[in-house]
């Protein structure tokens, strides 16, 4: 992408639109249902404008991850932004690594980077690489990409902590489409024949992938009913009701022998108008009049 576009994203990401109050040091802290909204909103725009920036990358995914993550990020995860590498930390893992733009995105609201940093994103030699890259950027866990691989990374760090007798808990998200692939179900398997408690899934369930609807593709309903056959503690929710979220979150904490899964019922796009529920802006970036009404969308929006 050009420089132009490039100095237009870092000028509009300069901007707290959603009068946001500086990161803190330490998370998690207790946002009340209000502020995760306009923290939402703030981490969807900056999706768009990091994507603007990039002409590349996976918005549709992103956004409809967005809801749920930053409840998480907020008011959940253990985490301290001056510390990527902090021993008690939880352990958040992307699975499905292409939402990259939401993970970085999470990183800058909660100051482990200044929000423009985001104007880097997939530039050569930026550490925002189009997936995450542990060796470019210590906050992130484990380096993403092929799909299907996270969630057995998942299950280990789980297990280990377990084995050691330690407290931190593990997070990963996976996307529907990811889960036709068998290394998924021995994740799921392994993680309910160990016990994992300390384990929880966030499956965004967008119901679309790259070539089109899920059911089209490769059907994996009814997947509530499969994960409760490997003996996973199952959770539905709608997974843009902030409420919802906050609650299921709570009762993964507090669950006891196995691990959790939260399928929320999300929308590929969410919060852009001419995005949600199109399988082509799985991985394609908004032109400048795209963006900028993406961003009029994201601003105008009542989650």
């Amino acid at each position: 992408m050009s420089k132009e576009t490039r100095a237009e994203a870092l000028e509009l990401l300069s901007k707290n639109p959603f009068n946001l109050n500086p990161p803190e040091t330490f998370y998690p802290v207790s946002k009340s249902i209000e502020e995760l909204t306009n923290i939402a909103k703030q981490v969807r725009r900056d999706i768009i404008l990091s994507t603007y920036a990039a002409g590349s990358g996976h918005p549709g995914g992103s956004l409809s991850s967005t809801d749920m993550l930053t409840v998480l990020f907020f008011n959940h995860l253990n985490h301290k932004p001056s510390d990527p590498k902090w021993e008690e930390r939880d352990r958040v893992i992307f699975s499905k690594g292409h939402v990259s733009p939401l993970l970085y995105s999470l990183f800058a609201e909660t100051g482990y980077y200044d929000r423009t940093a985001l104007a880097t994103f997939r530039e050569f030699g930026s550490s925002l690489q189009g997936h995450p890259a542990s060796k470019k950027l210590s906050a992130v866990e484990v380096s993403t990409g092929s799909l299907g691989q996270g969630l057995s990374v998942g299950v280990g760090e789980a297990l280990s902590f377990k084995m050691d007798g330690k407290k931190q808990r593990v997070y990963v998200l996976n996307g529907d489409g990811e889960s036709q692939e068998g290394q998924i179900w021995e994740a799921i398997m392994s993680a309910a024949h160990y016990h994992l408690d300390n384990l929880t899934v966030f499956f965004d369930y967008n119901n679309l992938e790259i070539d089109g609807w899920i059911e089209d593709v490769m059907g994996i309903a009814p997947i509530e009913d499969k994960f409760k056959s490997f003996n996973w503690h199952t959770i539905i929710i709608d997974g843009h009701d902030i409420s919802q979220i906050d609650e299921a979150i709570k009762k993964a904490k507090s669950n006891i022998d196995r691990p959790t899964v939260i399928i929320g019922n999300t929308i590929k796009g969410k919060g852009v108008s001419f995005m949600e529920n199109e399988a082509d802006w799985h991985g394609k970036a908004p032109n400048r009049e795209q963006m900028l009404k993406a961003l009029q969308d994201i601003e105008s929006e009542e989650i």
